[in-house]
């Protein structure tokens, strides 16, 4: 892919999803990414389903997303000779992504230390490189745990809930891709000709957005507590039920926006009452102002109540799904879908890049490729090993 990043080659030893994530932003900003699998196993995602059949037996959709926009060469990392062939490749590229318990890399004679001092290394984690919990294993739930989102997740009287998708992993891989920038642009702009080595882990991603709360922890003694759909200091903001079985947000805590809803549902008589005159008048009364708005958006199916709501400059939005998503023509209009050519399950419609860079071409990534597909091709393009010597390493299970 062409990009700002173009001519910068990222080498991806991750699994599952944290660091392969922050390669895969790298590489829709234009770098060149080579990810590094463990011969005959591969990386986890290619395991994990949905799954859908194919000629060459069932493919995964998450590794067909997740796993897009590389080459795939294969490398036993635990033998010697598969961590020269890593320390050779590494000599040509800019950065390293990975994501195995701390440590890992040292074992394997690999890690920043045996490395060209020139790399980036970035290194993801549940718990970060040091500190008392730095060698348990973890995932994201561990992050979201950790990082105090899982308890702010939910209903106020119900156990709480995870997000959607896998967040910490994703949120961590979204840090580490711009440290990593950031210290490409330190050693290359600023001429320092140096890495680093990045330590992000999920955990401190996540507490990174919690907003106030630590801070109100240490001056008021506030425990934040899970608030649903709701804002203890904002109303009406929830996300109201309509005649079709759908859901549709509506903010309208500030007093404009306020206004324009009493307009859009017939009830500018609201405005007057006393219960809802400000702000904080309505977060006093947060249930019966909610409990007005879903009255009326009980009425009307999603799609009226998104229009009424446009139409009076409200901030509103239908919660979508999958299918409303593909047929969103904001979305089409914008690219937001794209049709990647797996080289397996053939053209899988993904979420294309989230970013864009105005007035340059955009790409479409890759499709996600066959494990060691290209190991021929990157270790005698890059490394000049002869085809003898390749299937000597491969007769030998290096490869």
């Amino acid at each position: 892919m062409s990009g700002p990043l173009e001519g910068v080659r990222v080498l991806d030893l991750g699994t599952r999803i944290a660091a392969p994530f922050c390669a895969g932003l790298l590489g829709e900003q234009g770098a060149e990414v080579i990810k590094v699998e463990q011969p005959g196993q591969g990386d986890f995602m290619r395991g994990i389903g949905p799954f859908v059949a194919t000629d060459e037996g069932e493919h995964s959709l998450f590794w067909s997303v997740e796993g897009r926009g590389r080459r795939s060469v294969t490398l036993d990392l635990r033998r010697p000779e598969g961590q020269d062939l890593f320390r050779r490749l590494a000599a040509t590229a800019d950065v390293v992504c990975e994501n195995f318990r701390p440590g890992t890399l040292e074992r394997w004679n690999i890690g920043p230390a045996d490395l060209d001092p020139r790399l980036v290394v970035v290194r993801i984690s549940a718990f970060g490189q040091d500190g008392p919990y730095a060698g348990r294993p973890g995932l994201d739930r561990l992050g979201i745990g950790y990082g105090g989102l899982l308890h702010l997740t939910g209903e106020p009287d119900r156990p709480p809930v995870r997000p959607g998708v896998t967040s910490s992993d994703y949120l961590t891989g979204v840090f580490a891709a711009q440290a990593a920038t950031a210290a490409l642009y330190r050693r290359d702009a600023r001429g320092t000709g140096r890495g680093a080595v990045v330590d992000a882990c999920l955990y401190a991603s996540v507490l990174r957005i919690l907003e106030w709360t630590i801070a109100a922890y240490d001056r008021l003694g506030v425990v934040r507590e899970r608030e649903g759909n709701r804002l203890a200091t904002s109303a009406p903001l929830d996300n109201y039920p309509t005649v079709d079985g759908r859901f549709v947000c509506l903010v309208a805590g500030s007093d404009a926006n306020f206004a324009r809803l009493c307009r859009a549902m017939g009830r500018e008589d609201l405005r007057d009452d006393p219960r809802f005159t400000t702000l904080s008048d309505r977060a006093d009364h947060a249930d019966e102002i909610n409990g007005i708005v879903a009255a009326w958006t009980a009425t009307l199916t999603a799609a009226e109540v998104e229009q009424v709501a446009v139409d009076h400059d409200v901030p509103v939005a239908t919660a979508y799904t999958a299918a409303d998503i593909t047929a969103d023509p904001h979305m089409a209009a914008r690219g937001d879908l794209v049709r990647v050519v797996d080289p397996v399950a053939g053209e899988v419609l993904q979420q294309g890049p989230a970013v864009r860079f105005t007035g340059e071409q955009r790409t479409t990534p890759s499709g996600a490729p066959r494990l060691g597909e290209h190991t021929r091709s990157v270790l005698g393009g890059l490394l000049g090993l002869s085809d003898a010597e390749l299937d000597d390493l491969a007769a030998a299970g290096i490869l």
